[in-house]
């Protein structure tokens, strides 16, 4: 049988790296997207199935480039984590800038089009044809947190992608599943461990899951055979407020 391969994006940090961990020790081949190339192979841990593939999201020659050297070296694209992504500072819709839209956007939106698209191509022309593309989305794609309208609108149109991306892979054997994740212990949401704003102006610590709780998620989602899809899941600590959010 022939090694299954999948790459995931924003691999260099957080759920990236810890997903990419898991895949690697569960015996796939994990091609790693970044801006930096230290990085990845930092995140790869020297696993002689780690492939680094140094890429701008944003950037649609840097990403066929990068797929184009997965493809090249694997012959196959299995499943794509498509991760990548960036957040803001909280505050009032009237206090962010139209370069900060923009930036949240590009690389959320378009950045998730431009991995998405790519794998999707090579998924519907290689033998045999198929694939799965995994979004990650946010509990914020559902319930917003106050102070987050770039997020949110970035999260909201994963959502759409998703969809949109499942009907158009049944033609071509490429599956598409979003998963929504919680607070999640990462360098990045660091910050969070202090409190988050609530919907009724408190800051509140909130509950957190360890991130190798997603790792897990999305390794049982890409494992599952392409005829069995998980649609959407969400993972978050048990005690969150999400679900009374508002």
């Amino acid at each position: 049988m022939r090694d299954r391969t999948i790459i995931v994006t924003g691999a260099s940090g957080g759920i990236g790296r810890a997903t990419a961990r898991a895949f690697l020790a569960a015996g796939w081949r994990v091609g790693l997207i970044g801006r930096r190339e230290e990085a990845l192979n930092e995140a790869g841990q020297g696993d002689a199935k780690a492939l680094a593939l140094p890429c701008d999201v944003t950037d649609e020659a840097s990403v066929e480039a990068a797929f184009d050297r997965a493809m090249t070296e694997w012959g196959h694209i299995d499943a794509l984590f498509n991760n990548a992504g960036v957040g803001l500072k909280s505050v009032r819709v009237d206090e962010v800038s139209l370069e900060q839209w923009r930036r949240v956007i590009d690389t959320n939106v378009t950045g998730m089009f431009l991995c998405a698209r790519a794998a999707f191509s090579r998924m519907a022309a290689q033998v045999p044809q198929g694939g799965r593309i995994i979004n990650n989305g946010s509990i914020s794609a559902q319930v917003p947190r106050p102070g987050s309208i770039a997020y949110t609108a970035s999260k909201h149109a994963v959502t759409g992608m998703t969809r949109s991306l499942s009907l158009d892979g049944r033609a071509v054997n490429v599956a598409c599943g979003q998963i929504d994740i919680g607070n999640a212990r990462t360098d990045m949401a660091a910050s969070q461990a202090k409190g988050v704003p609530q919907a009724d102006g408190r800051i509140a610590v909130e509950p957190m899951i360890d991130v190798d709780h997603v790792a897990a998620s999305v390794l049982h989602m890409a494992q599952l055979p392409l005829e069995a899809n998980v649609q959407f899941m969400t993972v978050m600590a048990t005690a969150m407020p999400y679900i009374g959010r508002g």
